[in-house]
């Protein structure tokens, strides 16, 4: 059963996909994870093939966990790993299941993800901010609120900010050589 919000599968030609997904990687690379949220949200959208809507889905929840992150928002960022690692779980799995030359994907990059690699980092960083979740909730939402908003392509709307960025190492979108 799927977590959070469905949205409906609007077909995109496969260009097409491939261009949002390019652009939203090359965002998270940069440190723009709003942006990457936004730009890999079509590629998702736009295909019918469930093992690639949940790596393009895991890696959208990703940039959100950091959206959080820079918004000041603890509880955010986990609850958007434990997302992430569902969906990059299930999308390992689909990736096993049928042979990469049946199976598509929207981009030659997608297809390069290195999956366990990219789990384990999430892994990681879900301990660490599972550590950090420990501590009652006053104590870790609203510090820093006096803080400069980050920039509208890294956190969104300046509105959301609750306090200090959270400290939480980036993961990497690791990659297997082409």
């Amino acid at each position: 059963m799927e977590r959070g919000r469905s949205k409906a599968h609007r077909p995109l030609p496969a260009e097409v996909r491939a261009a949002a997904a390019a652009r939203g990687l090359a965002a998270y690379d940069r440190g723009a994870w709003y942006l990457a949220h936004e730009e890999l949200e079509p590629a998702w959208m736009g295909t019918a093939d469930l093992g690639e809507r949940a790596l393009l889905s895991g890696l959208i929840k990703v940039a959100a966990a950091y959206v959080h992150a820079a918004r000041g928002n603890p509880l955010g960022v986990r609850t958007n790993l434990r997302g992430a690692r569902d969906r990059l779980a299930s999308a390992a799995s689909a990736a096993t299941a049928v042979p990469a030359a049946a199976a598509p994907r929207s981009t030659e990059a997608i297809g390069r993800i290195d999956l366990p690699a990219l789990l384990s980092a999430v892994d990681d960083r879900l301990a660490r901010i599972e550590v950090l979740c420990s501590e009652p909730r006053e104590s870790i939402i609203g510090r820093g609120a006096n803080m400069a908003a980050p920039p509208h392509d890294v956190a969104g709307p300046v509105a959301r900010v609750r306090g200090a960025p959270v400290a939480i190492p980036l993961i990497p979108i690791p990659r297997r050589p082409a």
